[in-house]
C-alpha cells in the first residue's frame, strides 16, 4: 500500500513539473566540474543552487538525464541536512514542505557519462589517432533541452539562472566558458578555471569548450573585450576568419541601441560541430570549417555566421522566447540584424540581393506546399530565419526607421533577462509608431500564404540591380528572338557584374553563345568568371585558352570547377592541369586536394610511381582524425572512382555512428549504395 501511495504521489506531482517556473525561481548555480576517464566521457561535479519559492509546494526538481547523485543537502527554513529525494533518470526530485517567499540552497555531487550535449573529440584511444593531427577537444551544444545531460539544470528556458562555472582540467589545455575568467589556479598537473556570470540566462546557453587554443583580443568602442580563439597552427588565418568582427560589434550596439549585456564576447572554433555556430551567452562556439585564409574569404567566410550569432546575444540570450511558437523572435531577428551588419560592411546592393535570395527560398518552399505561418512552432528553418528577416524588413519600411528602432530598444530594455512572446514586441512597435499592426500581424505572422509580389515589388523599387535582373530574366522567357540574340542582349544590357554573373545560372547558356562566354572569361570580376566555371562541365575548344586562366583565380570554388572542367574536356593535357594545381589544398575541407587526388588516380600515366601514396592519402582523409567535412569529401570521391577499399569501408562504418547526424546519415546512405 505504501508503494502504491508513493507511486500515486509521484504521478500527481509530475503533472505540475512543466509549470515549475510558476512556483519556483532558480536564481544562481555554482558548479565545479571535473573530468574522469576522457575516453569513457566521465564527468563529475558539485553544484549549489539557490532558489526562491513563489508558491508553496511539496517538491522541486532538477532536470538530469541519467545522472548519479550523492551528498544531497538542502538548506532553508526548518530543513535538515538529510532530505527525501527521488532520481527517476530524468529528474532529481526533492521532497519538502517548501514555504512561499522563502529562499533555499540545494547542494549535491553528481557523475555522468553524457550521450549528447557534451562532446569528447578525439579522446577515444581505439581510433589510434596520430598525435600530429589529432585535435583533442571537449565542447558543448545545449540548444533544445540538452544541457541537463552533462550539467543537472533546468531545461525550461523560462527559468533564467546565473551560472558560475569552475572547471578543473589538464594544464596543457585552454578552458573557455560563459562569463569572465576571474581566476586560474595552477595545480600540479591541472589548472582550475573560475568563470563568473553576472546576469542570468537559460540553461541551454551554458557553454564549455576545451582544447589547444591561442587567442587574439580586441576591444569594442564601448570597452567590451572581444576574444577570438584559434588553433596555434592557424595564426595566419586569424584575420580573414574574424574579419570585420569589431566593426560588426560596434555597429550592432549602435543600431540596436541597447548596450551589450555581458562582460565579454568570446568565439571558439571546434572540430565536428553540429551546426554553423551556436550563440551561447557571451561564448559563441562555431564550426572550424569557417577558419579560412584570404583566398577562401571570397567564397566561404565566417562573416554572416559571426554576425548572426552576435545578434543572438540580444535576441535569444538577453530576451528569450517563451516557446517554439515565438522562435522567430530569435532566429528571424538574428538573421535580419546579421544582414544589417553585412549591409553596413558590403553595401545596399548586397543587402537587397540577400533578401532576393531569401525570397527565392521561400518561393520554392511555397511551391513544394511546405509553407507555414511564422507563429507555427513546427515551421521550417527557412520560415523562422528567412521569412522572419523579411517580416522585420517589411515592418521597418511600414513604420519608419525611427519608430522601428525605438520599438526594438524599448522591447529589449523592458524584457531584458526575461522571456518574451510576439505580442511583447509588436506592442512596443505599435506604441513607438502609433500604428495599429493587427492587419500586419494577421498577414505576415499568422498567415501561411506566400504572395511573391509582396516580396519582389519592394525589391525592384529599392534596387536597380534587382529590377534590371528581373526585367532581363523576363526578356529571356518572352522574347521571340533566337536564343543567341536574347543572350547577347542580356549581356549587353546588364550594367552590373552581379546581373552578368546571374546570366550564367541559366541552363541554356552552356551550349550556346561562346562569344558571351569568351567575354565573361576576359572579365576582371571573380564572380562572373566563377559563374562561367560552374556553368561548364565540358569546355569548348575555342574557349580553352581563356578558360585555363581560371586556374589562376583567387577562388577555391573557381579553381576546383576549372580543374575538373579542363581535366574532363582535354584528356591529352590532364597531366599539365594536375601539375599546375598539385600544391593547392583549398578550403578547410580540402576541396581541391581531395578532387586532385581522385583525378590523379584515374588519369592515365600520371606519376604512376606515386599512385599508392595518392591512394593512401585519399583513404586516410576518411579517418576519424579528420573533421567530418574532409571525411565526407574523401568518401564521395573514393566512391566516384570505385576505390573505397577495406580501410575506407571501416571508416565509413565508424562514420555511421558519428555524433553529427548529417554526417552519419550520409555515411549510412553511402554504405547502402555500395551494397
Amino acid at each position: 500500500m505504501k508503494n502504491i501511495v508513493l507511486l500515486l504521489f509521484l504521478f500527481t506531482a509530475s503533472l505540475g513539473f512543466s509549470q515549475q517556473t510558476d512556483n519556483v525561481d532558480f536564481n544562481t548555480a555554482k558548479a565545479h566540474i571535473v573530468f574522469g576517464d576522457l575516453s569513457k566521457k566521465e564527468v563529475t561535479g558539485t553544484i549549489t543552487y539557490e532558489f526562491e519559492i513563489l508558491k508553496a509546494v511539496d517538491s522541486v526538481f532538477i532536470d538530469a538525464n541519467k545522472v548519479v547523485f550523492s551528498n544531497i543537502v538542502l538548506h532553508g527554513l526548518g530543513v535538515q541536512a538529510d532530505v527525501e529525494f527521488h532520481n527517476d533518470s530524468n529528474r532529481l526530485i526533492i521532497y519538502n514542505e517548501f514555504k512561499k517567499d522563502e529562499r533555499y540552497e540545494l547542494k549535491f555531487d553528481y557523475s555522468t557519462q553524457p550521450k549528447k550535449a557534451l562532446y569528447f573529440i578525439d579522446w577515444d584511444t581505439s581510433t589510434a589517432l596520430s598525435g600530429t593531427i589529432s585535435n583533442k577537444q571537449i565542447w558543448t551544444q545545449g540548444q533544445g533541452k540538452y544541457t541537463s545531460n552533462w550539467l543537472p539544470s533546468i531545461d525550461d528556458m523560462n527559468d533564467k539562472i546565473e551560472f558560475d562555472l569552475t572547471i578543473t582540467f589538464d594544464k596543457d589545455y585552454e578552458v573557455i566558458a560563459n562569463g569572465k575568467l576571474t581566476n586560474k589556479q595552477i595545480n600540479d598537473s591541472t589548472t582550475t578555471w573560475h568563470y563568473d556570470m553576472q546576469k542570468p540566462m537559460s540553461s541551454y546557453l551554458v557553454a564549455l569548450a576545451i582544447g589547444k587554443y591561442d587567442k587574439k583580443v580586441e576591444y569594442s568602442n564601448s570597452g567590451i573585450p572581444l576574444e577570438m580563439y584559434y588553433y596555434p597552427e592557424d595564426s595566419l588565418k586569424v584575420e580573414p576568419t574574424y574579419r570585420y568582427t569589431k566593426q560588426m560589434f560596434d555597429f550592432l550596439e549602435e543600431e540596436i541601441g541597447v548596450p551589450y549585456a555581458w562582460q565579454n564576447y568570446k568565439q571558439v572554433p571546434v572540430k565536428d560541430f553540429l551546426y554553423a555556430g551556436m550563440e551561447n551567452t557571451s561564448t559563441t562556439i562555431f564550426a572550424d570549417s569557417f577558419v579560412i585564409d584570404s583566398i577562401a574569404f571570397v567564397d566561404k567566410n565566417y562573416v554572416n555566421v559571426n554576425a548572426h550569432e552576435l545578434a543572438h546575444q540580444w535576441f535569444g540570450d538577453l530576451v528569450t522566447e517563451t516557446s517554439g511558437t515565438h522562435h522567430w523572435l530569435q532566429e528571424g531577428f538574428a538573421t535580419y540584424y546579421a544582414l544589417l551588419a553585412e549591409r553596413h560592411i558590403f553595401g545596399d546592393a548586397y543587402y537587397y540581393w540577400q533578401l532576393y535570395d531569401y525570397a527565392q527560398e521561400l518561393l520554392e518552399q511555397h511551391k513544394a506546399r511546405q509553407g507555414t505561418a511564422l507563429l507555427n512552432p513546427k515551421s521550417s528553418s527557412t520560415t523562422f530565419y528567412k521569412k522572419g528577416a523579411w517580416v522585420l524588413h517589411v515592418l521597418r519600411e511600414k513604420v519608419g526607421d525611427e519608430a522601428f528602432k525605438k520599438g526594438v530598444k524599448n522591447y529589449l530594455l523592458k524584457h531584458q533577462f526575461k522571456n518574451v512572446e510576439t505580442d511583447d514586441f509588436i506592442s512596443e512597435v505599435e506604441k513607438a509608431s502609433g500604428q495599429d499592426l493587427t492587419n500586419f500581424v494577421n498577414t505576415w505572422l499568422e498567415g501561411s500564404g506566400f504572395l511573391y509580389e509582396d516580396y519582389i515589388n519592394p525589391l525592384k523599387a529599392a534596387s536597380k540591380e534587382i529590377a534590371q535582373m528581373i526585367t532581363l530574366d523576363d526578356m529571356l522567357l518572352v522574347s521571340s528572338d533566337g536564343l543567341d540574340n536574347k543572350i547577347n542582349r542580356y549581356w549587353e544590357n546588364a550594367m552590373y557584374p552581379r546581373v552578368k554573373a546571374h546570366l550564367f545560372s541559366k541552363e541554356m547558356i552552356a551550349g550556346v553563345n561562346h562569344n558571351i562566354l569568351k567575354k565573361a572569361l576576359k572579365s576582371n570580376d571573380l564572380k562572373i568568371r566563377q559563374a562561367v566555371a560552374l556553368s561548364l562541365s565540358k569546355v569548348p575548344l575555342e574557349l580553352k585558352t581563356d578558360y585555363e586562366t581560371l586556374l589562376e583565380d583567387q577562388s577555391y570554388i573557381t579553381i576546383k570547377a576549372a580543374l575538373f572542367g579542363l581535366w574532363n574536356s582535354f584528356p591529352e593535357e590532364q597531366n599539365k592541369y594536375l601539375n599546375q594545381t598539385k600544391d593547392i589544398e583549398g578550403f578547410n575541407d580540402k576541396n581541391i586536394r581531395i578532387i586532385w587526388l581522385a583525378l590523379a588516380l584515374v588519369s592515365d600515366d600520371y606519376n604512376p610511381e606515386n599512385e599508392t601514396a595518392y591512394f593512401n592519402e585519399l583513404t586516410d582523409y576518411t579517418s576519424p582524425k579528420y573533421g567530418f567535412e574532409i571525411r565526407e569529401n574523401a568518401f564521395k570521391y573514393l566512391l566516384w572512382i570505385s576505390a573505397c577499399a577495406e580501410n575506407c569501408k571501416e571508416n565509413l562504418e565508424q562514420a555511421t555512428k558519428h555524433h553529427n547526424w548529417r554526417f552519419s546519415k550520409f555515411a549510412k546512405a553511402m554504405l547502402k549504395s555500395m551494397q
